[in-house]
């Protein structure tokens, strides 16, 4: 190999080498935004058990992934205290198909019907015993 060669060889390895590391620190910056619960809301997920257990609710979903602000939903559609949205009697399924609730923007046309795509968001009495620390198992060893 003459020196024109070896120079033309360093140089493209060297090339390469720095774009492979401005992709890499690049891919940082330009990556995901840091996640601010000040702006978002709460980022633990709330896990609602009424009226059925267990329907997960993520603040970053609707707020930094989908644009939304805090005021779209409280205090209008949710009060803004923890756990208080439980505590209403028409805090049922049949009231967000009629547009409360969750059902006021899950109407299928603002985003998807709230009587589709159910694991979406209900992860059921499993998941729920799952986010609670693993699957229950009976005296016959089945899980529950």
């Amino acid at each position: 190999m003459n020196i024109d060669q070896r120079s033309f060889t360093r140089f493209f390895s060297v090339l390469a080498f720095a774009g492979l590391l401005l992709v890499l620190v690049g891919g940082q910056a330009v990556g995901e935004e840091e996640y601010d619960e000040d702006a978002y809301g709460p980022q633990a997920p709330i896990v609602f058990i009424a009226p059925v257990k267990a329907v997960v609710f993520t603040h970053k979903t609707h707020t930094m992934d989908a644009g939304m602000e805090c005021d779209s939903c409280h205090d209008e559609v949710f009060q803004m205290e923890s756990g208080s949205t439980e505590q209403n009697d028409d805090f049922t399924m049949q009231s967000l198909y009629d547009g409360k609730y969750c059902g006021a923007c899950h109407d299928g046309e603002t985003a998807f019907a709230s009587n589709t795509r159910c694991t979406v968001c209900h992860i059921g009495v499993k998941g729920f015993d799952r986010m609670q620390g693993g699957p229950k198992t009976d005296a016959h060893g089945g899980n529950h």
